[in-house]
């Protein structure tokens, strides 16, 4: 049937299909995509509603730096299922579900000055009927190549080139405290290993948990999996056996820890002697040695 036989309900589609493409470039509506991205912690879509300068930062950043920064959004530690709705005056909703909880953010009129915008939000529990873990907060865009980029959260310019730098440093300084536990860790396992089989294990593989049955000389299951494939928390580990012999207490071995990304998952290179003392230095990435000094 010609459209224009219908033209009162042409015209009302035609306007309903007009609006629904001008909400989608919105500020709330890219807030509201922000949100549910960071509710999945989906780092691809929450990249997107970063400026140029910001997604080349993001790239650039540790996955667990990434889902820290997602985490802000939305005060969840795991990913949940996002939902979308609208209240009575149109204005959207997300709801993120998790299975230990669900918040609720309700996004509010957007201040528009030029190319940049400013929308209250506020954050709650679903259960919250008093408002006790209500949160309100500004969030702010900025329009970019025509479209809503992230610019500033509350009080928190956007700048990840800058925070870049001081989460690298953060996280280094937990890697490398993690490093010098791992590597204590990892010489109470061998000496488990040497008084069960009188020997030392061949490789960090001897230490980690068997496949199946019971604990044994080539599976001891005196250390987890990741420590037992040399890699965890941002350092790589080399065990040695010095010497000629690996067998009985005479048997010596050395231990090392270097960083993964070096200056980003850690600073220092960690080296355990032969007679069992610890030593830490800046290496440049590369393997530390005994003339380092020693950590206690």
């Amino acid at each position: 049937m010609p459209c224009r036989t219908l033209f009162p309900f042409c015209a009302a589609l035609l306007a309903a299909t007009t609006s629904l493409a001008q909400e989608s470039g919105t500020p709330a509506i890219a807030l509201r995509e922000v949100l549910s991205a960071a509710c999945s912690q989906s780092q691809i879509d929450f990249s997107h509603f970063l400026t140029a300068r910001n997604r080349e930062a993001f790239s650039r950043m540790t996955p667990a730096a990434r889902l820290a920064l997602m985490k802000r959004f939305v005060l969840l530690n795991e990913p949940g299922k996002a939902s979308a709705s609208a209240n009575p005056a149109g204005r959207p909703i997300l709801r993120c579900q998790t299975p230990a909880v669900t918040t609720e953010m309700q996004i509010g009129g957007t201040e528009l000055r030029d190319n940049v915008a400013f929308l209250p939000m506020e954050l709650r529990e679903v259960t919250d009927t008093t408002g006790a873990s209500a949160r309100q907060v500004t969030m702010g865009f900025v329009r970019e190549d025509g479209e809503w980029k992230l610019l500033s959260l509350g009080l928190l310019l956007l700048d990840l080139p800058a925070l870049e730098v001081e989460w690298d440093a953060a996280e280094a300084d937990t890697n490398e405290r993690s490093a010098i536990e791992s590597i204590k860790a990892m010489a109470d396992a061998v000496e488990s290993y040497r008084k069960k089989f009188s020997r030392l294990p061949e490789s960090l593989a001897n230490l980690g948990p068997p496949l199946h049955g019971a604990p044994n000389a080539d599976a001891a299951g005196l250390l987890d999996s990741d420590f037992a494939t040399g890699i965890k928390n941002g350092y790589a580990y080399r065990y040695v056996i010095v010497g000629a012999s690996n067998l009985g207490a005479p048997a010596k071995y050395q231990l090392a820890a270097t960083p993964l990304r070096y200056g980003r998952t850690g600073q220092r290179s960690f080296f355990r002697d032969a007679n069992g003392f610890l030593h830490g230095a800046d290496h440049q990435g590369a393997i530390g040695n005994e003339a380092d000094p020693k950590i206690d």
